[in-house]
C-alpha cells in the first residue's frame, strides 16, 4: 500500500517546534535541562506571500502551527531594567563564587509586578554563570572527595512554599537536589540543606515567590529567620517577590544610606538552630532592586519604549512585512496604553493580535486588529495571585465595531504531515 505524497508514514518525524516533556525547574533535571535548551527553540522561517501560497494546504497548516509556536515563544528580550537587574544578580553571585575568604556573602532581593519578568531574568542569569562556572571547572566539582557525592549543582532554583514553615522550605530545597528527606525533624533539615549545599557546590540558591511569606502567620517568620539563617551557609541567596518593601519581609531590617543595601541583625538562636554561631554574626546583607516597567514620559523613555518594540517586529511570523508594524505611527503610543508598559502584557497582546492576523488572512498588526484582543487574568497562567503578582490589566478599547475572527486558517486547514517544501 502506497502512501499518498501529502500523508504522513510511521517514520515521519514530529515537528521540530513541538515543545518537550514538561519542564520543572524547581528540580536539578529539569534546572539542567532549562539550561541546556533554552536558546534551542528554532522559530519558523520567514516566508512571503507568494512563497506561502505556493505551499500545499498540509504544509501551510503545519508552517502556520510553526508560526503560533513562534510566537508563543518570542525571545525574552533585555531591557534597561532587566540589564540593572541581571548585573546585579551576576555581581553579587560572582562576588560570593570567586572569594577565597570565607564570610557571609551579600544576597540580592529582586522586587517588581507580575508579568515584568523577574523570573526569567533572574533564571537566565543564573543559568549563563553556571554555564561558564561549569566551563571554568571543566564541568566538574573541583572540591569532590572520593566517596562523596558526584551531583555537581552549581544552581539552585527553588519556589517558597504556599503557607510555608521551615520545615516545608527545607523539604523544597532537598527536593531540587533530589536528596532523601522523610521523617527528618527541622534541626535534621537544616544540616541536610547545609551539607547539601556544600557537597553540591552550589554557589547560589535562587527562591523565588517570597511574597508568598505574609508575616502574619508565625510560621512565616520563622521561614524568614530561617533564610536569613541561611545566609552564614557558603551560598549567595538570590530572592524574588512582588511588593517586597512592603510585604513585611524587611521588618527588622534597616537600609544604609549610603551604600543603599538592607542591613539584618543577626537571627536570635531560640534553640532549634544547629547554628551555634548564628547570634555572633555580623550584620548579614541584602541588595534590594526593583525591576520596573517601561515608562513613557522622556525621549529617552519613549526611545528604549520603540527599541523594544522594534526587537518584537523582528520575532513576528506574517506574511506582510512586519518593519514598522509596532513602531511606526502611533502604534508604540497605543501598545503602551493597552500595557502600561508590562512586558508580560505587551507579549501576550502580540501573541494574540498575531493569531487574530493570522485566521482573518490580513497578516498584519493593526490598532484596529489588537482592538479585538482582550486581556485577563486567565492569560498570564503562570503568575500566582498568592504572592500579588497579577497585574493591572487596562480595559480594552471600545470600537463598536463586530468582531469578525474569519476563517480559522491555522485549525481548519487539512491535515498536517511535515513542514518541509521540497
Amino acid at each position: 500500500m502506497s502512501h499518498h505524497p501529502d500523508s504522513p508514514t510511521p517514520s515521519a518525524a514530529p515537528a521540530s517546534f513541538l515543545p518537550g516533556p514538561p519542564l520543572d525547574r524547581t528540580r536539578w533535571e529539569g534546572w539542567q535541562r532549562h539550561r541546556r535548551t533554552r536558546d534551542s527553540f528554532v522559530p519558523a522561517p520567514v516566508l512571503s506571500a507568494a512563497e506561502y501560497a505556493r505551499m500545499s494546504p498540509r504544509r501551510r497548516r503545519i508552517h502556520d502551527l510553526h508560526r503560533l509556536a513562534t510566537h508563543s515563544s518570542l525571545p525574552v528580550q533585555a531591557t534597561p531594567m532587566s540589564e540593572a537587574v541581571a548585573w546585579l544578580v551576576r555581581a553579587r553571585i560572582e562576588d560570593g563564587a570567586f572569594s577565597h575568604k570565607s564570610g557571609t556573602r551579600t544576597g540580592v532581593m529582586v522586587n517588581g509586578g507580575g508579568a515584568q519578568g523577574k523570573t526569567e531574568t533572574v533564571c537566565e542569569a543564573l543559568a549563563a554563570f553556571e554555564d561558564e562556572w561549569l566551563m571554568l571547572n571543566q564541568q566538574i566539582n573541583p572540591d569532590a572527595m572520593p566517596g562523596t557525592r558526584d551531583l555537581l549543582a552549581p544552581v539552585a532554583y527553588v519556589r517558597c512554599p504556599v503557607k510555608a514553615t521551615p520545615i516545608s522550605t527545607c523539604q523544597r530545597i532537598l527536593d531540587f537536589y533530589g536528596e532523601d528527606h522523610k521523617g527528618m525533624r527541622l534541626e535534621d533539615l537544616v544540616r541536610t540543606v547545609g551539607t547539601a549545599i556544600v557537597e553540591h557546590a552550589t554557589k547560589v540558591l535562587a527562591i523565588d515567590d517570597i511574597t508568598r511569606l505574609k508575616l502574619h502567620r508565625e510560621a512565616d517568620q520563622d521561614v524568614l529567620d530561617l533564610i536569613r539563617e541561611m545566609m552564614s551557609m557558603p551560598v549567595t541567596l538570590i530572592l524574588v517577590g512582588v511588593g517586597i518593601p512592603t510585604s513585611g519581609l524587611l521588618r527588622d531590617g534597616r537600609r544604609d544610606p549610603a551604600t543603599k543595601q538592607w542591613l539584618f541583625p543577626p537571627v536570635r538562636d531560640r534553640g532549634r538552630s544547629p547554628n551555634t554561631h548564628a547570634a555572633g554574626q555580623h550584620e548579614r546583607r541584602f541588595e534590594l532592586i526593583d525591576l520596573d516597567p517601561f515608562s513613557y514620559d522622556t525621549p529617552e523613555q519613549i526611545a528604549a519604549w520603540t527599541a523594544h518594540l522594534s526587537g518584537l517586529e523582528g520575532s513576528l511570523r506574517l506574511l506582510n512585512d512586519a518593519e514598522g508594524m509596532l513602531t511606526g505611527g502611533g502604534m508604540p503610543e497605543y501598545l503602551f496604553r493597552r500595557t502600561n508598559g508590562v512586558v508580560g502584557l505587551l507579549e501576550k497582546l502580540i501573541q494574540t493580535g498575531c493569531r487574530h492576523a493570522i485566521q482573518s488572512g490580513g497578516e498584519r498588526l493593526s490598532i484596529d486588529v489588537l482592538n479585538r484582543c482582550t486581556l485577563s487574568p486567565t492569560d498570564l497562567p503562570d503568575l500566582d495571585a498568592a504572592s500579588g503578582e497579577q497585574p493591572t490589566i487596562p480595559p480594552t478599547p471600545k470600537t463598536g465595531a463586530k468582531r469578525n475572527p474569519g476563517r480559522n486558517t491555522v485549525f481548519d486547514d487539512d491535515g498536517p504531515a511535515t513542514e518541509s517544501t521540497g
